[in-house]
């Protein structure tokens, strides 16, 4: 509950209502305005917060959680996070099945939230038993009192923005929005909003992010599902080698799919120039806006809205770490001049 002066009964309290933030020097020679609904203003840094307590909520009202039980999730690292902190808050345990593609920074924080942590190898199929879609699985069916939160097949996904991001753009944009940009990865977050923006004006147009290497795209224009779409690559929480039903395709126009090279400095462009130290979906986000810009997509006087889904806190051992970048031949189209330089002064 909120109290005045700014006074809370818990970190949950500060759950939603993000900020919009204009976009001036990354979007500056693109037609219209740019807005960033910046999601690190969460208490747990990500937009998944919103996910987690809306869905253990409901869980508690439909009476199939109790203090003690056991929430099991699979995560690229923000779900966890924030089913860790709506844990620790609610009295539940948390045990995550995570996939090694996460950063090691995102591990240690869900370790030190007091989640128990499985990390499972990124780059089998969703029914490899490996895989930490299976594992999750395994681990419900082997742990009793437990709840399998299950993101990327949960009406509630969508629902929990549905009734919260969406109405939050709406509001703050006085309904004048005229483009939602955002990452699909579970799909919970674009389906959500869209829907219930498009129920206000069905002429806002809704793009989702896709990577390479992932199947959603081709999906959304084929229907069909096809695994030589499918190979590695390095974003975390964008793209899927399954169909997740929390994606609603219908209330998406289309898909626009970025390399993680593109989006890796894309990120680091945003801190550089907006001040905005945000995640690497979020350089992914803000990449699609570049290339559909150039393409002439916006025009004068659009109001385009793109979600930032996390903090860039979580990535420091990948696309803020310089020698990262180096490994992944990131560096290599660039002038040495444009990364900067550490001096020590002896």
């Amino acid at each position: 509950m909120k109290h005045k002066n700014q006074v809370f009964d818990s970190v949950l309290d500060l759950v939603g209502n993000t900020p919009l933030i204009k976009l001036n020097k990354v979007t500056s020679k693109f037609k219209g305005n740019f807005y960033a609904k910046v999601e690190y203003f969460n208490p747990g840094q990500s937009t998944k917060d919103r996910i987690a307590t809306y869905i253990i909520e409901a869980a508690e009202k439909q009476g199939i959680l109790s203090p003690g039980d056991t929430i099991i999730e699979t995560t690229s690292g923000n779900t966890g996070f924030s089913l860790a902190l709506v844990s620790i808050i609610k009295g539940y345990n948390c045990v995550l099945a995570v996939s090694s593609k996460s950063s090691a920074d995102k591990i240690d924080m869900l370790k030190t939230m007091g989640a128990k942590v499985y990390v499972c190898p990124a780059h089998v199929s969703a029914d490899d038993p490996r895989s930490y879609y299976e594992v999750a699985k395994r681990l419900h069916s082997e742990i009793k009192g437990s709840v399998y939160i299950n993101q990327y097949f949960n009406q509630l996904n969508i629902d929990a923005h549905y009734n919260s991001t969406g109405p939050e753009i709406w509001n703050q944009t006085e309904g004048k929005i005229t483009h939602l940009i955002a990452c699909s990865g579970t799909g919970g977050t674009i389906s959500g909003t869209a829907k219930y923006l498009k129920e206000q004006n069905p002429n806002i147009k809704v793009i989702g992010v896709d990577a390479y290497g992932s199947v959603i795209k081709k999906y959304h224009e084929t229907k069909e599902f096809d695994e030589n779409e499918i190979y590695p690559y390095r974003i975390e929480g964008l793209g899927k080698n399954l169909i997740p039903t929390a994606t609603d395709f219908e209330v998406i126009d289309e898909f626009v799919k970025v390399t993680d090279e593109d989006s890796a400095h894309t990120a680091r462009l945003l801190a550089r120039t907006e001040g905005l130290f945000v995640g690497y979906t979020s350089g992914a986000a803000t990449q699609a806006i570049m290339q559909l810009g150039e393409q002439g997509m916006f025009k004068q006087g659009d109001n385009v809205v793109v979600i930032f889904p996390d903090h860039g806190s979580r990535y420091m051992s990948k696309v803020y770490s310089d020698k990262w970048m180096q490994e992944q031949g990131f560096f290599d189209s660039l002038n040495e001049a444009t990364v900067q330089k550490v001096e020590y002064i002896k």
